[in-house]
C-alpha cells in the first residue's frame, strides 16, 4: 500500500487590489512544499490576473519578498498553480496571455482536487 501524501489546496481570489492577502497562499504553500507536503495554489475570481504574463511586475511587495519572488519560489520548489477557466473567460483573460506552466481547471477537475486534499484554504 502506497504511503499517503499530505496535500493542501489554497483558493487566491485576490490580486493587486490586496497584495497582502494575494501574497498569502504563496507564503504559505512555499512553508508546505519545504515541509513535503504537495501544495496548489488555485487562481480565482480577481486572483487569476496573477497569472497573466507581466502583471506581477506591477504590484509592490507585500511582506519581505515581493509577489513575483513569492510566486517564483513557489513554482521553483514544484508548486501547482492552477487558473480558473470561467474567471478567465469572465475578464476576458485568453490563456495566450498566461505565463508558462499554469494549469487551466474547471469546476470539476477543481472539486476532485479539493476531494483530494487534507486541507483546503480560501483567501
Amino acid at each position: 500500500m502506497a504511503e499517503h501524501k499530505e496535500k493542501i489546496v489554497y483558493i487566491n481570489t485576490n490580486g493587486a487590489e490586496n497584495p497582502d492577502k494575494a501574497a498569502l497562499p504563496f507564503m504559505l504553500a512555499g512553508a508546505a512544499l519545504a515541509m513535503e507536503v504537495d501544495a496548489a495554489v488555485v487562481l480565482q475570481s480577481t486572483g487569476v490576473f496573477l497569472a497573466k504574463k507581466g502583471y506581477l511586475d506591477n504590484i509592490p511587495a507585500a511582506g519581505s519578498k515581493s509577489l513575483r519572488q513569492l510566486v517564483d519560489i513557489f513554482r521553483e520548489a514544484g508548486g501547482r498553480l492552477l487558473v480558473c477557466i470561467p474567471c478567465l473567460k469572465e475578464r476576458n483573460i485568453p490563456d495566450t496571455d498566461l505565463i508558462e506552466g499554469v494549469v487551466l481547471t474547471s469546476g470539476a477537475a477543481l472539486n476532485e482536487e479539493i476531494l483530494g486534499a487534507d486541507a483546503t484554504l480560501v483567501y
